[in-house]
């Protein structure tokens, strides 16, 4: 079960769906894919809980179309993509860090971390950077590259991951995310050789793989947990 809280901002509001375990506990703010806050967003939301974390997803394209979510298959792919090119990336990031305080101010919750995937993992890297959280999860945002210049305003621990054989993201950018980390106390990153784009999203047949998605996740489920306990 869900319920949703308001995030009030300067020029709205949008909808922050919260799922929660009985007596709370760290939050995760769980930062949508381009296909909105659907079925895999609730997959992993439910996952998030069982392990006793209280999850908040914001609706990132709420200025765009509220509440717009979308099939995982290749014919919605066009849409999903067009509203990622109608993002305001500058009041996203305003909007994710509102979405992050009013998860932070619930009582219910303790430390609160941001997992991201695909656009969201960009977003959460950009959110991280400009606000404080307790950790950051990154599955293969594919802005996060071309934006490592970010990388020494992130105070938290962070742990990326990404495809090795991700056709959006090339594997020599990856490459660079890797030089970038390496050495940094508190960063990690996890590369799945055989995995495509978006390998964890269990509701998109076209993308998912069974076998990186459970490596990565038990290393995501590792790292929250040394991280937000």
């Amino acid at each position: 079960m869900s319920r949703v809280e308001k995030v009030v901002v300067p020029d709205g509001e949008f909808d922050l769906r919260v799922w929660a375990p009985e007596g709370g506990g760290p939050g995760v703010l769980l930062v949508q894919e381009i296909f909105g806050v659907g079925d895999y967003m609730e997959a992993v939301a439910e996952d998030l809980v069982a392990l006793g974390y209280v999850v908040g997803a914001p609706d990132m394209f709420w200025r765009i179309e509220p509440n717009w979510t979308t099939e995982h298959n290749e014919e919605a792919l066009p849409k999903g993509m067009s509203m990622v090119s109608q993002f305001d990336w500058e009041k996203g990031v305003e909007d994710a860090a509102a979405a992050l305080g009013v998860l932070r101010g619930m009582p219910e919750v303790g430390k609160v971390g941001v997992l991201g995937f695909c656009f969201g993992g960009t977003l959460g890297y950009l959110l991280a950077a400009r606000a404080e959280v307790d950790s950051l999860v990154s599955f293969y945002g594919s802005g996060v590259p071309g934006m490592l210049e970010h990388l020494d305003a992130v105070q938290a621990p962070v742990q990326f991951h990404f495809g090795g054989a991700d056709p959006y993201i090339p594997r020599e950018d990856v490459a660079k995310v890797e030089r970038a980390v390496e050495g940094r106390d508190g960063m990690e990153i996890h590369v799945q050789e055989d995995g495509g784009h978006a390998f964890h999203n269990r509701k998109a047949p076209m993308f998912y793989q069974p076998e990186p998605a459970a490596r990565a996740w038990r290393l995501t489920e590792e790292f929250l947990r040394r991280t937000l306990s």
